[in-house]
């Protein structure tokens, strides 16, 4: 059992498919004000608030009467989260894959002090039970040969930093042993104990550099490769490969990787 946080703080959890987010089904997941599942992982429990996913996500998998008897369920597509994606400097330097894309599309619209993510660590040895996502096997998205994704590592201290730069601690609910996530790790009790957003991000504070996220902002602003439609993929061939991965580099050690 876990007890409820207090009220004024606003916790989200985004829920991915890997095996472990099976997990969440036996957690009291009244501990967060709002359940983001990213594609597929609706499924897991019907206690999801929004469902996000991409263009190309088929549409006989998605829940046929998603709202019945749930007036606060919302599905959440590329009209929603493009523009919030925007307004954290694109897909190009976020990488182009739904678990980034679901932190930054919260971040915009939930506002949260807490970013809890589980199921989302994006290694995909085969589970216990066989099968590389909670509902068997899938293609590995943020493994596919994409110029955005050149590091998850890199994409997601990014993330780290834009939620730290208005005041949200980011978490990693996983206990699994490897995660290309590098934020810290924190069990469902550990956060159910935890008062404020300001003391989990002080706890995290030295996991970034400031003068390093400075300098990775300013060479993204300096590089241009902004594509406002989102479709980043219809110009990859016109995107620098070299200079993402140079910024990359920037990340990790801004991150102390």
């Amino acid at each position: 059992m876990t007890r409820k946080l207090p009220a004024k703080l606003n916790v989200v959890l985004i829920l991915g498919s890997a095996p472990d987010a099976l997990k969440a089904q036996d957690w009291d997941l009244s501990l967060f004000q709002s359940r983001v599942a990213i594609n597929n992982a609706w499924q897991i429990s019907d206690t999801w608030d929004y469902l996000i996913y991409p263009e190309d996500f088929p549409a006989d998998r998605l829940p046929s009467e998603p709202f019945q008897g749930h007036a606060q369920k919302r599905l959440i597509d590329a009209s929603s989260y493009v523009p919030h994606q925007n307004r954290y400097g694109g897909f190009v330097y976020a990488g182009g894959t739904m678990a980034f894309t679901a932190g930054y599309w919260a971040l915009g619209a939930l506002k949260p002090d807490v970013l809890a993510f589980l199921g989302c660590d994006m290694v995909y040895a085969p589970s216990a039970a066989g099968g590389s996502h909670f509902y068997g096997w899938g293609t590995p998205d943020p493994l596919r040969a994409d110029v955005t994704l050149q590091s998850l590592e890199a994409k997601s201290a990014r993330l780290l930093a834009f939620a730290h730069a208005q005041q949200c601690a980011v978490v990693n609910l996983s206990d699994q042993p490897a995660s290309r996530l590098v934020f810290p790790r924190m069990a469902i009790d550990e956060l159910a104990q935890v008062s404020s957003a300001r003391d989990t991000l002080i706890k995290q504070a030295p996991m970034l550099d400031a003068a390093g996220v400075e300098n990775a902002l300013r060479t993204e602003t300096a590089a241009g490769l902004m594509v406002a439609s989102g479709r980043y993929w219809e110009v990859e061939d016109e995107l620098d490969k070299d200079k993402l991965k140079e910024i990359d580099a920037l990340w990790l050690g801004a991150a102390g990787h």
